[in-house]
């Protein structure tokens, strides 16, 4: 058999490899249904659980089952995909550059179903869509007017870390996710910015520095401070502008819960760094109980937005939200 030159060898047994289940499927109208989607899926599992069992669980099936459904995909490509030993140990380079090609096969299998149904029935289904914890309040900007115009979609919406967001798009878990766009690497996506991201020190009414029209980062750094842990981006960015001012930042508190951050702010015994917009969507400002106060100095600004799979085409439904995203943003830009 002669290979095509400009063919990537994994694609070409990708392909060869369909093309030779499809054929079974024609000539057998009965043929097992375990086609070879659902054993590169099987990949995509092992790549989220490293672990055999986990893997085999998420999919609904025994460990034997996923195990052979692996074996039977390393004996296809004539190489092994997976390191094993007594547990799951990674997987080999052939098995990353497979595991690569399984996401784009299984992505674009989701998005042709997804389709033919939307075609059929209109748009429905569910959005999976994850945010970071200081975008979460402004998720509803997308998710109510979509709503309005798609009403059979129901979303679900996770909290994660902006690290934790690209690894869940990627391995085909999420179909978009709200993030920083400008302070650390997207990697392949398409983005769409929202809006910008300013900071202003959040205190009880009652508190120290309440009463100040604005403040310096080097004040900010000597009171006792609530943060995001420092998995967060936004940690990391504040904790950036607080030692670029030589003061050793007074962090006392750290939690991964918005809630409780500010629920220890209203105590007066605390103060926190918040976006500003975060704080006015809440309504956090509104109320007497606390202040926000501008931080003075070099503006610290970073870009939010939609990111989503960078693939064409998109599912009906990721394509829909990219459009409302992009929709809204004249809006919210400033």
């Amino acid at each position: 058999m002669v290979f095509p030159i400009k063919l990537d060898f994994f694609r070409y047994y990708c392909v060869l490899f369909l093309r030779f289940t499809l054929f079974l499927k024609s000539k057998h109208k009965y043929a097992d249904e375990v086609l070879v989607i659902d054993k590169l899926e099987f990949l995509l599992a092992l790549a989220r659980e490293k672990h055999f069992g986990h893997a085999a669980e998420a999919c609904g099936v025994t460990q034997p089952t996923l195990s052979a459904g692996v074996k039977q995909l390393e004996e296809t490509f004539g190489v092994l995909l997976v390191n094993r030993g007594s547990r799951f140990q990674g997987f080999t380079p052939e098995g990353d550059r497979v595991l690569d090609w399984a996401r784009r096969i299984v992505g674009d299998s989701r998005a042709m179903r997804q389709e033919v149904h939307a075609l059929k029935h209109g748009l429905a289904g569910r959005l999976r869509l994850a945010a970071i914890p200081t975008a979460l309040a402004m998720v509803e900007t997308l998710t109510t007017p979509f709503r309005a115009r798609h009403p059979a979609v129901q979303f679900t919406v996770l909290s994660r870390t902006s690290t934790e967001i690209l690894a869940l798009l990627e391995n085909l878990e999420i179909d978009a996710g709200l993030t920083y766009l400008d302070n650390e690497p997207l990697g392949r996506v398409t983005a769409v910015p929202l809006y910008m991201e300013r900071y202003r020190l959040l205190v009880a009414a009652d508190a120290p520095l309440s009463d100040r029209e604005s403040v310096s980062w080097a004040e900010v750094a000597q009171v006792p401070l609530c943060l995001l842990t420092p998995d967060m981006q936004n940690r990391r960015i504040i904790e950036r502008m607080l030692r670029d001012t030589g003061v050793e930042p007074n962090i006392t508190l750290e939690s991964d819960s918005m809630v409780l951050l500010y629920s220890h702010v209203r105590t007066g015994r605390w103060a926190s760094v918040m976006p500003a917009r975060l704080a006015t969507t809440l309504g956090l400002t509104d109320s007497d109980k606390l202040c926000s106060v501008p931080i003075e100095g070099p503006e610290v600004t970073h870009s939010i937005g939609l990111v989503a799979p960078a693939r064409e085409p998109l599912t009906p439904l990721t394509a829909a939200l990219v459009t409302q995203a992009r929709r809204i943003a004249p809006s919210l830009l400033d």
